[in-house]
């Protein structure tokens, strides 16, 4: 049974940072594919970012290029997503994702996190 854990939401102004973690555990996860998504109120759930646990292939959403990082640590079976200059917009509950395999967009993901808020205020 594949559990994802994710905590480091909160509350943070326009301009600042925060770092969200996924603990993952229950299968090998070195053919896997991770990623985060987001759903704000009112709007469907969206892709944000993804990675490949095995070489660390990245792929993030035009919205968030050049301000999120996503990564993993091996030893920890932990992925990691730093989130820098938050716009209001960015405002969502979080969502870690899991699925075998190399690919990392316009996929099914079958396993899911419980969600963390990320609240940015202006």
């Amino acid at each position: 049974q594949v559990q994802l854990v994710e905590s480091g939401g909160g509350l943070v102004q326009a301009g600042g940072s925060l770092r969200l973690s996924c603990a993952a555990s229950g299968r090998p996860f070195s053919s896997y594919a991770m990623g985060w998504f987001r759903q704000a109120p009112g709007k469907e759930r969206e892709f944000v970012a993804a990675i490949r646990w095995s070489g660390g292939s990245t792929y993030y959403a035009d919205s968030v290029k050049g301000r999120f990082t996503i990564s993993r640590d091996n030893a920890k079976n932990t992925v990691y997503l730093q989130m820098n200059s938050l716009k209001p917009e960015d405002t969502a509950v979080y969502y870690c994702a899991a699925r075998p395999g190399a690919a990392l967009v316009s996929v099914r993901y079958d396993y899911w996190g419980q969600g963390t808020q990320v609240t940015v205020s202006s």
